[in-house]
């Protein structure tokens, strides 16, 4: 009985749960590019990693050349260019905040974390108690799912019927969703905060030992990042009220149901919307949302 219960014990602590999840978010992402190119040869629209030849890309005098000579490269490449998007991507994010364009913003969102720290216990005691907090919880949860299964839906329309706006949708919230979680994870162990209802209610920092603590609020932080992509790729003023919603009523939900302070519920949600915003513009692809102006066109 002893091994499996030390199984047991593996499987289910915070940082195998958090190691599992993301692996599952990145073998998606994986299997998805490489179903692309099982199904297309030569891909000009599958995700690239520079401009050069070597990103799979057509060249003049080379089209036609049999799609097989591609191929021995394939398998193991996918895997390589998926490792340096993804690379660059984070390297991207987390050298964001030092641009000097950005220092204004830095300076916006630090004070207005500060600014709620500072009443964060009152604002969490001050919840209203006669709507029970499982309503709340539950509400959000739904906000979650159901943005999920919304870019699941949208994705699965564009692989079966060949729409690429639709498969680009889903592709960049399933990258967005993977970058996010890194952040969140990194942010989770380094911050170890308690939740209004844990310890002494006061919000206290470096308690938690483990993956799953108050700050930052991981339910508006990934259905932000989700809405941002969505919001982006269809930036239709009902497509962004919807999306945008449904993030704002997790982020509601999740401070009504007590999960999580103010200040929480702030940087998780700007930082999914940001990232989900630099994703949609560091790999879109020009023509296909009028809002995409891409960093790194493929």
């Amino acid at each position: 009985m002893g091994p499996p219960l030390r199984e047991y014990k593996f499987v289910n602590s915070q940082p195998a749960r958090a190691l599992l999840v993301f692996g599952s978010i990145f073998f998606a992402y994986s299997l998805h590019a490489g179903a692309q190119n099982d199904a297309h040869p030569v891909l000009p629209d599958a995700p690239s990693f520079s401009n050069s030849a070597s990103d799979g890309s057509p060249q003049s005098g080379t089209s036609n050349q049999p799609a097989t000579a591609s191929r021995p490269s394939e398998s193991g490449g996918i895997v390589v260019r998926s490792v340096k998007r993804f690379a660059r991507d984070q390297g991207e994010i987390y050298s964001a905040p030092f641009h000097p364009a950005n220092i204004k913003w830095d300076a916006l969102l630090v004070a207005g974390t500060a600014g709620l720290m500072a009443v964060d216990r009152q604002a969490a005691r001050a919840v209203p108690t006669h709507v029970p907090a499982n309503i709340s919880r539950d509400l959000s949860n739904v906000g979650l799912i159901g943005t999920s299964v919304s870019v699941g839906t949208i994705w699965i329309y564009g692989l079966k019927t060949g729409d690429e706006h639709a498969r680009e949708t889903g592709e960049l919230t399933l990258e967005s969703l993977a970058n996010t979680f890194t952040v969140y994870t990194l942010m989770q162990f380094a911050s170890g905060r308690e939740r209004p209802t844990e310890g002494t209610g006061n919000g206290r920092f470096w308690i938690h030992n483990g993956f799953n603590s108050s700050f930052p609020a991981g339910h508006p932080m990934f259905t932000w990042a989700m809405a941002s992509v969505v919001a982006h790729e269809y930036p239709k003023p009902w497509v962004q009220w919807l999306a945008y919603g449904a993030a704002a009523t997790v982020s509601a939900g999740r401070f009504n149901a007590r999960m999580h302070y103010p200040s929480d519920i702030l940087v998780g949600s700007t930082l999914g919307y940001l990232i989900g915003t630099h994703i949609f513009h560091s790999h879109c692809k020009a023509g296909l949302s009028e809002s995409c102006h891409p960093k790194h066109p493929r």
